[in-house]
């Protein structure tokens, strides 16, 4: 029996140690500083929105851990000793391990900002993050006005958070449109549009210079690279997350951006993995990137690693790329790839309704005709049917033929999917 330590509690870590204990008697610990149990992050920004209480977000009630012989430690890591299978607690002193799962997550991005480190500016990340938001902008009395720095999907939603107490909100967006290193121009000009319906103040093209503090040490303005001060009460910094290693600089552990890892998960030291947010892959899987801060991606780390560990070696082997987000009111899905631009070696078919708010994309090779990818706003799809079709390099002609059949909208809702097959298929026939 081995003495497995896991630092993190986030899906990675807890779906790890949830699997192994499935798989075997060793003992786990699992160390965290944020908060006594695992909880769902991407819950946190609907506790704020009064949607539901944080205790909701756990999955698992308090005794689950006792009952699975999980042992829980509150504590922060301030060192990993790989070559003494140590690592150092913060108030605990050291504790050794026979295996070490590392699963640390992620951090907000700062970059350098003047005054990026006063009260009232913060990003939206932890369960700290979500106590701050509390402190700074319980209503529009308190935060009369916040600035958003970063157009990516924790922007947005801080920005959905913010509006739903009725604080009026700036959006600073470094491109010229809504996420533009990911979205097609009709699906950003979409979210634009939608962006502002709801009355936010974005800004495209439109970077942070500088942050401007009051006599006491907190926010009181934001200058933009086009020397526009905006007074705020409140900033939020999303632009984007990085792995959260700090503590591991001086460790013998490799990293580059992330904790460096092979096939296995495995670090350079054969009895040290990392998962999650934090693993930076050596040899990504074909158009998969080296770090993916996505939450399914942890939940499968941490379920194939417990498989490595306790049953035979097993390599990570995450499939077709996917994931989901919503835009105030428009949910996007994403299943494979589909680039920003066409190319020629990527075709897209696409579809939008008249009234701009739902939007199909549908991109392919164009000499063989394989299905590369899709995108959607505000029209559901299965993960199950593209899955498939992107396993078996499936014909675009076939997906198109065959698109009501991933429909996946409920009951009473309109049906578009008859007019993108319509649509689509005429401009396949055109190409």
């Amino acid at each position: 029996m081995k003495n497995i330590v896991i630092i993190g509690n986030g899906i990675a870590g807890i779906t790890a140690a949830r699997h192994i204990r499935k798989l075997s008697d060793h003992h786990i610990t699992v160390i965290s500083s944020e908060t006594d149990y695992f909880f769902s992050r991407t819950a946190l920004m609907y506790v704020f929105m009064g949607h539901m209480k944080f205790e909701h977000t756990q999955p698992y009630e308090n005794w689950f851990w006792e009952k699975n012989r999980i042992s829980l430690v509150r504590d922060r890591v301030t060192e990993v000793l790989p070559s003494q299978n140590t690592i150092v607690l913060e108030n605990g002193g050291a504790t050794a391990f026979d295996t070490l799962i590392i699963a640390t997550g992620s951090k907000p991005n700062k970059f350098g900002w003047p005054g990026q480190d006063l009260r009232g500016v913060q990003g939206l990340y932890s369960k700290q993050d979500l106590d701050l938001l509390e402190t700074y902008a319980p209503d529009n009395r308190q935060c009369k006005r916040a600035v958003i720095v970063g157009g990516g999907l924790i922007g947005i939603e801080l920005a959905e958070m913010l509006h739903s107490r009725e604080i009026p909100v700036t959006f600073l967006v470094r491109e010229n449109s809504f996420w533009n290193n990911v979205l097609p121009e009709g699906e950003s000009a979409m979210i634009n549009t939608q962006i502002r319906e709801h009355g936010i103040d974005l800004r495209l093209d439109t970077t942070l210079k500088e942050i401007l503090p009051d006599n006491q040490g907190k926010v009181r303005a934001v200058v933009t690279d086009k020397d526009e001060e905006i007074p705020c009460d409140l900033c939020g910094l999303t632009a984007g997350v990085s792995p959260n290693i700090d503590f591991l600089r001086s460790s013998e552990i490799e990293t580059e951006k992330g904790i460096l890892v092979n096939e296995y998960l495995q670090t350079n030291f054969e009895n040290i993995y990392a998962i999650g947010d934090c693993a930076q892959l050596r040899s990504p899987q074909k158009d998969r990137r080296p770090i993916e801060a996505v939450w399914y991606t942890g939940r499968m780390m941490g379920e194939t690693l417990a498989y490595h560990l306790c049953r035979k070696p097993t390599p990570y082997r995450p499939g077709p790329w996917f994931n989901s987000a919503k835009f105030f009111d428009i949910e996007y899905q994403t299943y494979g790839m589909v680039s920003p631009g066409t190319s020629a070696s990527e075709h897209h078919l696409y579809w939008e309704n008249k009234e701009k708010q739902r939007a199909i994309r549908i991109a392919y090779h164009p000499e063989t005709e394989r299905f590369m990818g899709i995108n959607t706003l505000g029209i559901r799809l299965q993960h199950r049917q593209f899955d498939h079709w992107l396993r078996s390099n499936a014909r675009v002609g076939t997906v198109i033929a065959n698109l009501k059949e991933a429909g996946f909208d409920p009951e009473f809702y309109p049906d578009f999917l008859d007019q993108v097959k319509e649509k689509t298929a005429q401009q396949l026939s055109r190409n």
